[in-house]
């Protein structure tokens, strides 16, 4: 039974030992490559049975382009020898490049390996934006805050013609208001009850939160009137200098705690 197998696939290699040459020509013709002393291209030497299974089969050696040594591509972006191929005009982007690119730089969480850092929120607030001494030659007393909705600012009246002027965020489009009114009321890490309005707007946010770091009136509140409005801290200092919120007047929380240590209940806060 043996014989009768062998005899046939011996037959086929004498049939493909002929094809040799035209093989290692394909090969050139379509790998632009060819190994030195390659016997596949040469056609002569060690082993002349055409490559592939038959090959393989009788002389024990690999007859692929990797077993003799060479890394050859068909596509771009691979590599031989270690250094990288630059891809031939007229291909599309390799589909296989993120894979080879080094596995520290790509996300493995699942596996319990190195992460790639994700950007947070961005904390930087502009410069202007910061609290600084102006000159003020208004009407109104040391003490009171006055704060001007469009250039996103509060200011605290000082004694002598001068200010203390903070960044601030304000209502968003719709959200935006002007007027009069007194601190009744200042907090430090105030808790926070969203009104039954804006839990119509937003039925995901929580019933009531205390307070805390997460929680987004910040380190200090201070009341004003009988509204809903305050003015109080933030953990997003990235919204200084925004309109976003439903009315309340945002600023950092060192911000905030600097102004509440400065100011009283009963102090007048004009809104413009």
């Amino acid at each position: 039974m043996r014989r009768k197998i062998l005899l046939p696939l011996l037959a086929v290699a004498g049939a493909l030992a002929a094809a040799g040459p035209a093989v290692a020509q394909g090969y050139r013709q379509n790998y632009g490559y060819a190994a030195p002393n390659d016997p596949m291209a040469s056609g002569g030497g060690r082993g002349t049975y055409g490559g592939g299974f038959i090959e393989m089969l009788m002389t024990g050696r690999d007859p692929t382009p990797y077993g003799r040594g060479g890394a050859v591509y068909n596509r771009p972006g691979g590599y031989a020898y270690g250094q990288r191929m630059q891809p031939q005009g007229g291909y599309e982007p390799d589909p296989f490049e993120a894979a080879r690119q080094p596995r520290a730089t790509r996300r493995m969480a699942a596996l319990g390996e190195p992460v790639e850092p994700q950007q947070g929120i961005q904390q930087i607030v502009d410069p202007r934006f910061r609290k600084q001494e102006v000159a003020y030659d208004g009407p109104h007393k040391p003490g009171t805050i006055i704060i001007d909705t469009p250039q996103r600012f509060l200011f605290l009246v000082q004694p002598g013609g001068r200010a203390l002027r903070y960044g601030i965020g304000v209502g968003r489009p719709g959200f935006s208001w002007a007027g009069m009114k007194t601190i009744t009321r200042k907090a430090e890490w105030p808790s926070w009850t969203p009104p039954g309005e804006m839990l119509k707007r937003r039925p995901d946010l929580p019933r009531f939160m205390a307070g805390g770091p997460d929680n987004p009136m910040g380190a200090r509140a201070m009341y004003l009137g009988s509204t809903l409005y305050r003015i109080h801290g933030t953990n997003e200092p990235n919204t200084i200098g925004q309109a976003v919120s439903s009315g309340c007047i945002r600023m950092t929380n060192d911000d905030v705690t600097d102004l509440y240590e400065r100011v009283r209940v009963g102090a007048k806060v004009l809104v413009i």
